[in-house]
């Protein structure tokens, strides 16, 4: 993942895309912030999936300033938002939609054999593991508690 980063950001750089290379930079910082945070605890460099949960949630970070600039007649800023969350999206593997979301549920389900409520902790583990950074949780944990009902 941080090979692509970097690849991506020579690209960019190439294509003298200044709103792609500003987003590349904030990515590569927020990684780097996060590795020394461990450095400092004495842990590990990030993983690939603590790298993707870093992008995930800078998008997320990116939805709601957009949606506040909106909220406050600032078209252009919500615009560069979007734009930002465009260039991270690129980044993350392929999305799974809502159907895929349901079988991927319902399979951790039975392949957990969790029977009720109390096992949608020990089912978001799995999917957390199996898709990290390929699905919203919010609504995978939505299916999972409809399912355990």
């Amino acid at each position: 993942m941080r090979e692509h980063l970097t690849d991506a950001l020579n690209a960019a750089v190439k294509q003298q895309d200044k709103r792609r290379i500003s987003t590349l930079r904030l990515i590569n910082a927020a990684i780097k912030d996060r590795d020394i945070a461990c450095r400092t605890a004495g842990r590990d460099p990030v993983s690939e999936e603590e790298v993707l949960q870093i992008l995930v949630k800078m998008i997320k970070q990116r939805e709601e300033s957009a949606r506040t600039y909106e909220d406050n007649g600032r078209l252009e800023l919500a615009e560069q938002e979007r734009e930002e969350i465009a260039v991270i999206r690129d980044l993350l593997p392929a999305q799974l939609d809502s159907g895929e979301i349901e079988r991927a549920c319902r399979k951790v389900v039975e392949d957990t054999e969790s029977k009720g409520l109390r096992d949608v902790g020990r089912c978001m583990n799995a999917l957390k593991e199996r898709y990290s950074g390929q699905m919203d949780f919010g609504k995978a944990s939505t299916v999972v508690k409809g399912l355990l009902r």
